[in-house]
Formats: structure tokens, C-alpha cells, sequence
């Protein structure tokens, strides 16, 4: 049986395609699978790719006849893979040699559902060190039970998907997949229904993973309208969350969080197309709207006096019945 899948998305990465297959190959093991999918990239990786998929052991080759986002293309790696664990990678980042090996050993270990990171990121020549926002390591716990409180930053802020290793009875039950053509924020949803509804989760201080930003075809660097696709995104937390057993003590959580992201877009409005910025706005406005209102009153009272402000002007703008829908 296959141990571990390796789930990893490519898409118009041939810089940095090359660094990342060398990673697996450094973590390659008989009873490894990795699954390469190529979300129908324009530039060299498909030939990198098919190159992969001859030389590197395990090396599972899919490809999308059309672009889908990182969400489809990770459902697509979901549907094949065969493990009884899996993980994630982005085609842009690498991997510690010998890093997988020690990330199955921790889960089986620990016997739980899934089990999160800590990371290093990379920014051109610098790095530094990203942990999992929870302070109790090698501990079995509910992960419902580290998704608060509302005003820090916890479990479920640190939404990396490939940040961690989950059991495939999860697949099986639903948790894994994700929301079927976000192209950003797509890990939003998902780390909150995985922490809404697995049973045990645990945190382990294991770096391995070197997360690549700044990188000029990421979307988190392009002001496109892809990047409005956080509205979907924390609509369907909000709203999944009301629909919850506690959503009276979670919803404060989700509600200030999604104004925490409306805030920091636009504090960097600038970085958008001006028909972007426009529709970021109007937008947002509008997802204020949605909210449940006396939630967003104490989210917006619980806030820094700049944020706060910022929010309530937005919020007094007027919206348009079709964008408000």
C-alpha cells in the first residue's frame, strides 16, 4: 500500500519547477507517491514535468486541458491519490531532504488526524521561521477546541495546506477537498471545516517545508481580479460557520477575521488595477452587509482605531442590489 501522497500543482513555474522535483526526489521512498499536476501551464513545465514523471520514483503525472486554480488542481491530486497519508506542496516551494520520512513518523506516532508544521519562508535571500500558532507541541487535542480565541492569531490563521499531513479517512469523509475553482484564499474554508469537524489534531515543531514568496507569477503579487476570490472564500467560512453547534462562540472568530482581510486589501488598494480597486470596494461593502450585524458591531468595537474606521466608512457605502446578491 501506498504510505504517503504527495499532492503538488504546477502552473507556469519552470524557474522553479526544477528545485522543487529535486526536493521530492530527496524524499522519495518505495511507498511514496507524488502526484504532479500541471494546471495546463503555458511556459516549459509540461516538458519539465514529463521529464519528472520518467525519472522520478513514484512521480504520478496529471494535466488539466484547462486552468482551473490551485483549488481544482489539488481536488484532481485528492481524487488519485492512493495513500493512507497525505500532503500538499506547491510547485514553486521545496522540501528539506529526507523531510516526508519524518513527517509520516510523526502521525503515526501520535495517531491522530492530522498534524501541523511549523515552516521556513523565503523572501529572495532572507528566511525566517513561521510556527503553527498554537503553543502545546506533540499534544493530541480537538482541534474545534484551538480555533479561538477571537482576537489572536491561532490554528486556523495559519492556513497552509502543505504545512502538515493528514490520514485519509479525512479524504473519505469529505475534509480534504476544496472549494472547486477559488484561485486565492482557498485554504481559508478548508482549514476551518478541518478544525470545525476532524476529531484530533496535533501541532509538531518539524521544519522541512521552505515556502518561496515574493514570486512575480503568484497571485498574492498580481492585482488582478483573481485576488477577489478572499470575498467567496470567507463568505463560505462565515456561512458555514453560522450553521455550526457553536457558532455563537465561533462566529465572533470568522467575522473578525474576514474584517481583518477586507482591511489589509484595502490598506494596499494601490497594488490593484483601477477597475479592480473599484470592484474590491463595492465588493467588500457589500460582504460587510452579509454579516451578521451585531457580530460586526463588536468585531469592528474589538479592532485598532485605523481598521475600525476604515471598515465603517466602507460600511455606510451604498450597494447595488446585484452586487449585494
Amino acid at each position: 500500500m501506498v504510505k504517503l501522497s504527495v499532492i503538488v500543482p504546477f502552473y507556469n513555474v519552470q524557474q522553479y519547477a526544477p528545485d522543487t522535483l529535486k526536493s521530492l526526489r530527496a524524499n522519495a521512498r518505495d511507498d511514496f507517491e507524488f502526484i504532479l499536476v500541471d494546471d495546463c501551464s503555458k511556459d516549459e513545465t509540461p516538458e519539465i514535468l514529463e521529464r519528472a514523471a520518467r525519472e522520478l520514483p513514484g512521480a504520478v503525472h496529471l494535466r488539466h486541458e484547462t486552468n482551473g486554480g490551485l483549488a481544482t488542481a489539488r481536488n484532481t491530486g485528492l481524487d488519485a491519490a492512493r495513500g493512507e497519508y497525505l500532503t500538499f506542496l506547491d510547485g514553486d516551494d521545496w522540501l528539506a531532504p529526507g523531510y516526508y520520512a519524518q513527517l509520516v513518523s510523526a502521525i503515526e506516532q501520535l495517531g491522530c488526524d492530522f498534524v501541523r508544521t511549523d515552516h521556513v519562508q523565503c523572501t529572495a535571500r532572507a528566511r525566517s521561521i513561521h510556527r503553527v500558532p498554537h503553543g502545546r507541541r506533540g499534544v493530541v487535542m480537538p482541534p474545534r477546541d484551538v480555533i479561538l480565541p477571537a482576537d489572536r492569531s491561532t490554528s486556523v490563521d495559519y492556513a497552509y495546506a502543505w504545512a502538515g499531513i493528514y490520514h485519509r479517512r479525512l479524504a473519505d469523509q469529505g475534509l480534504l477537498h476544496f472549494t472547486d475553482g477559488l484561485r486565492t484564499a482557498e485554504d481559508r474554508p478548508w482549514i476551518w471545516r478541518l478544525h470545525r469537524e476532524a476529531e484530533s489534531f496535533a501541532a509538531v515543531g518539524l521544519l522541512g517545508v521552505f515556502y518561496r514568496r515574493g514570486v512575480a507569477s503568484s497571485l498574492t503579487q498580481i492585482g488582478d481580479v483573481r485576488q477577489l476570490d478572499f470575498i467567496r472564500a470567507f463568505d463560505q467560512v462565515v456561512r458555514e460557520t453560522a450553521e455550526d453547534r457553536d457558532a455563537d462562540k465561533l462566529l465572533p472568530k470568522a467575522v473578525r477575521t474576514y474584517c481583518a482581510i477586507i482591511s489589509h486589501h484595502l490598506g494596499s488598494i494601490e497594488r490593484f488595477e483601477p477597475q479592480v480597486a473599484r470592484k474590491l470596494k463595492s465588493l467588500s461593502a457589500a460582504a460587510l452587509k452579509r454579516m451578521p450585524q451585531g457580530v460586526l458591531d463588536d468585531a469592528l468595537d474589538s479592532m485598532d482605531i485605523q481598521r475600525a474606521t476604515r471598515l465603517r466608512r466602507l460600511r455606510r457605502r451604498p450597494v447595488s442590489a446585484e452586487v449585494a446578491a
